[in-house]
């Protein structure tokens, strides 16, 4: 079966991006806690986590109909890169460390599994 290889790759990072994302929405005051401060701009907080909970929706969609969304895979492995680019800088900067540095590093390594589904994947 065409596609088999992106159905289940995106389907489990769905399944990933749900379970470890959907918590944070309720643990603001907690991860507050970790620098001793409220955030700062719990705008950007709740922005990311409902730009990267939608893409979740995207992998979703990807995972029922890889051939059909084969162009949308570039995306998200940009979407997936982003995010370590970004931690990687700020590491290097001082600016941050810990559970997010992992976090970051396993989005990272979804980068080359969805650039795989995306050779993988014949056109439609």
């Amino acid at each position: 079966m065409a596609g088999r290889f992106a159905r289940w790759v995106y389907g489990i990072a769905a399944a990933y991006g749900f379970l470890v994302l959907t918590p944070l929405l309720f643990t603001e005051g907690q991860m507050a806690k970790v620098d001793g401060r409220a955030l700062g701009h719990p705008e950007y907080y709740y922005g990311f986590l409902g730009a990267a909970l939608v893409f979740q929706f995207v992998f979703l969609l990807i995972a029922r109909d890889p051939m059909r969304l084969r162009p949308v895979m570039v995306a998200t492995i940009l979407e997936k890169l982003a995010w370590g680019v970004v931690v990687t800088v700020l590491v290097l900067q001082g600016r941050t460390r810990g559970p997010v540095v992992v976090f970051a590093a396993i989005d990272v390594l979804w980068a080359p599994l969805f650039a795989w589904a995306y050779v993988r994947t014949p056109k439609a």
